[in-house]
């Protein structure tokens, strides 16, 4: 569905086009660090408990969930459901969200059709997605798909086929690359959908497996909550950080 007051988007800027990514917004609609924002009817932030044990990252908002302001309300996210209740887990547990908050599309027809972020777009996106980690503090992330493994990573690569399912320790957390439930939707073989759904499931179970061995672990420590106001002031913006030091490569992590 397209809105008839806004224009399709321009094609790809070049990768070294300049990007306002050193600005710090307060809130995600005063967001202007990348150009997504001009073409989409709502920046779509994370939605779920802060803290949560397990976050599950998406790519980007669809056609419905830009519209909506929500994450996960189109059809990929009904699948997740699915697969969330197959899988043991309750949406209401863990924090939902994308790579990328506003959605990129191309016009065909009278449809607005899903395009790949660019690597400029992720990274810039990136802002949010480390406020997030923060605030949510995840013992476990489920990276739904190519593009949002890489940004919970932070590489500008990787081949996902290679690690689907295979938990990765880092930064403290374990990292559960699957698909995106929009590829099992896409794929036209039953056979291959119904093993991309299964994939799916078994990294959300994996992910469960591996939050309670972390709350294990973390018995007796000390854990300061922010209060629900602090959580949710919009008019706070993520806090500066200082430069970090080189990532350190991601490893596998050990079975729970």
């Amino acid at each position: 569905m397209s809105s008839p007051s806004r224009p399709a988007p321009p094609g790809d800027a070049p990768d070294d086009a300049p990007q306002p990514s050193d600005q710090r917004p307060a809130t995600l609609d005063a967001c202007r660090r990348c150009d997504l924002w001009r073409h989409a009817t709502h920046g779509v932030p994370g939605d779920g408990p802060t803290p949560a044990p397990v976050m599950v990252v998406g790519e980007q908002p669809g056609n419905q969930e830009d519209l909506a302001g929500k994450a996960f309300v189109g059809p990929a996210g009904r699948l997740l459901d699915e697969a969330f209740e197959k899988a043991g887990l309750s949406r209401e547990s863990v924090f939902l969200t994308n790579a990328v908050k506003h959605f990129k599309w191309e016009l065909r027809g009278k449809r607005r059709l899903h395009k790949t972020p660019a690597q400029r777009e992720i990274e810039a996106c990136g802002y949010w997605l480390e406020d997030e980690f923060e605030r949510v503090a995840p013992r476990v992330v489920v990276a739904l798909g190519a593009t949002a493994l890489k940004a919970v990573l932070g590489v500008k690569a990787t081949a996902l086929r290679k690690v689907l399912g295979q938990p990765i320790e880092h930064e403290g957390r374990t990292v559960i690359p699957t698909y995106h439930p929009s590829y099992a939707l896409r794929v036209p073989d039953p056979a291959a959908r119904e093993a991309a759904f299964d994939e799916i499931v078994a990294a959300l179970k994996l992910a469960a497996k591996f939050s309670g061995k972390a709350a294990r672990k973390g018995a007796g420590k000390t854990v300061v909550k922010r209060s629900a106001a602090a959580r949710s002031a919009p008019e706070s913006a993520p806090k500066p950080r200082p430069k970090s030091k080189p990532k350190s490569k991601p490893k596998p992590a050990a079975e729970p």
